[in-house]
């Protein structure tokens, strides 16, 4: 965020640079505050670029095995274009090299949801898919496995089976 935020600034100072330099070679004929127009519009620019590419750069770092499940796209009031293009500010991801079975219960998987935000921490949770069910666990403190391995003080979500995030767990067999 610290790297953005210098970025942004160097790019206003590009800006405020280019306005100066036209202003140059047009014989100082441009009006004085189109230099800060220039850098505020360059500054803006940046941003808005760097929010609308933010999500496929974070994909295309995502390791091998990790498959996006879900995509939350937004649009915001004070963010006009956002109605005419909304832009990706989170989305989840399942680690699916992380997947394990039971063979007692053949149709729940287990694997770890990754949940990546713009400006925010990520987060991963390994939670429990009931494919033949569509329905989700989170293992979190509390839960623990009986003996017969069927799960003890979780909490199931129904989810159904055209939830994006249950739908990618479970493709696949």
């Amino acid at each position: 965020m610290f790297l953005e935020l210098i970025a942004t600034f160097a790019i206003g100072f590009a800006g405020a640079g280019i306005a100066l330099l036209i202003n140059f070679i047009l014989g100082k004929r441009l009006p004085r505050w189109i230099i800060p127009v220039m850098a505020g519009g360059a500054m803006i620019s940046f941003t808005i670029f760097n929010e609308y590419t933010w999500y496929q750069r974070t994909v295309n770092a995502l390791p091998k095995g990790i498959q996006v499940a879900q995509k939350v796209e937004q649009q915001m009031a004070y963010r006009p274009w956002t109605y005419l293009w909304p832009y990706i500010d989170r989305f989840i991801a399942l680690d699916k090299q992380s997947i394990r079975t039971n063979e007692k219960f053949p149709n729940q998987r287990i694997m770890d949801m990754i949940i990546y935000g713009r400006w925010a921490r990520t987060n991963r949770i390994r939670s429990i898919f009931d494919c033949e069910n569509g329905k989700r666990a989170d293992l979190t403190d509390g839960v623990r496995f009986k003996e017969d391995g069927s799960l003890e003080g979780a909490t199931w979500y129904e989810t159904g089976f055209n939830n994006p995030v249950t739908k990618t767990a479970c493709e696949g067999g």
